[in-house]
């Protein structure tokens, strides 16, 4: 007889807004948990021990962004992206006495954004970066917002919806060139682990990363910190980090996370080359439905663990719950910001629709070709019934 209590099949293709841990890295996280306790401020063998395993994080994280012997920067460990970007933004700010502007783009992470907004608490100017109609920030865009008086650019390198990347090192080279004190701050969240990342050669002053977008646990992020570089710390405390950060250091979290990143770099290129095959069906499947539908900045340079589809005459958050009792998970737009029920500032800035619903479709190193055969056909049947 069938099993009638039986679970579904659940088919997780929300990986933009996390990732299941790779077990891997739950076993280095367990072993410092359970075995690694002890505080690695301390002088003892336990202390010694634990800071040891932070030593091995920092090089494997370093080694995954281009940086391996630190020459360039230094890491920063913290609670994760949101930290690491309002140190980058924020604590970056305070520490300029005479800059009373920050640019940011306008299709940035809310955590850049209200990063921004307190600095404007402290009467900066906060200005918006447009973006063109593929959701790219453009030269000519700094050119008309970047000024003398502008102490903070934010740019993030793969954006959290629609994955398109934007050319830091370019835009950074132009700023400084009107304001040559300016920092410039890059979150990088959603590009680690699923394009390459090289902190020399990316232009940016700071760098946000976060362990949960790339199979490794919540709750641990990372800033990498250009040398010469300054940041002004959120409190004080025991000083450690520097004096930067101070607090006793999350071992099980940063070990995790320099293990995920490790993992990460391994395999990039095939991993790459399998996500785009992923989306590349899924729209193909779309079309071979007849859905009427938009790929979301199809002509620019996008990350291929993410789709971003617009359906014409599909309300997202309906298509998302029809979905979910079937059996696949997706989010309509990002995960951050969705449940506020508003438009994305995203999708206005490229154009998209109103009368279109959006998918975000997004790929882990745990999604299976059978994934996406399950999901292309629930998918366009769940489409079609709204548009027929």
């Amino acid at each position: 007889m069938p099993n009638r209590m039986a679970k579904p099949r659940q088919i997780y293709l929300d990986n933009a807004a996390t990732t299941r841990v790779d077990a891997n890295v739950a076993k280095v996280v367990s072993e410092c948990m359970l075995e690694t306790f002890g505080n690695p401020s301390s002088a003892h063998q336990a202390g010694i021990e634990a800071e040891r395993r932070i030593k091995v994080a920092t090089g494997q994280l370093a080694r995954a962004i281009g940086d391996p012997d630190g020459s360039f920067g230094r890491i920063i460990w913290t609670s994760g992206g949101t930290e690491s970007d309002a140190m980058g933004v924020l604590g970056a700010g305070r520490t300029k006495k005479k800059a009373t502007k920050v640019v940011v783009s306008a299709i940035e992470h809310p955590a850049v954004k209200q990063s921004a907004a307190m600095l404007c608490e402290l009467g900066w100017q906060r200005v918006e970066l447009p973006v063109d109609g593929h959701g790219v920030a453009t030269v000519e865009g700094v050119r008309k917002t970047v000024d003398t008086d502008t102490g903070v650019l934010a740019v993030m390198l793969v954006n959290n919806e629609i994955s398109t990347i934007a050319p830091i090192a370019e835009l950074a080279a132009v700023a400084r060139a009107i304001s040559p004190d300016i920092h410039v701050h890059c979150d990088a969240v959603q590009a680690l682990g699923k394009i390459e990342v090289n902190v020399a050669e990316l232009g940016a002053d700071s760098v946000a990363f976060a362990a949960h977008k790339l199979h490794g646990p919540k709750g641990v992020g990372a800033l990498w910190l250009k040398k010469g570089a300054r940041i002004q710390p959120f409190w004080a405390g025991g000083g450690q980090q520097d004096g930067l950060r101070s607090g006793t250091d999350n071992v099980p979290g940063i070990a995790g996370m320099g293990a995920a990143a490790e993992l990460a770099s391994e395999d990039l290129a095939s991993r790459k080359k399998r996500h785009k095959s992923y989306a590349d069906r899924l729209v193909a499947a779309c079309e071979e439905a007849g859905l009427r539908f938009l790929v979301n900045a199809a002509d620019a340079p996008r990350a291929p663990h993410v789709l971003s589809l617009a359906f014409d005459a599909c309300p997202a958050e309906p298509l998302l719950h029809v979905l979910e009792s079937r059996g696949v998970l997706v989010s309509a737009g990002s995960a951050c910001a969705e449940k506020s029920r508003k438009p994305s500032p995203v999708l206005t800035a490229i154009g998209v629709p109103k009368t279109h619903g959006t998918l975000r479709i997004s790929f882990g190193r745990d999604t299976t070709d059978e994934d996406i055969t399950f999901a292309s056909e629930i998918l366009t049947d769940a489409v079609r019934s709204f548009q027929s």
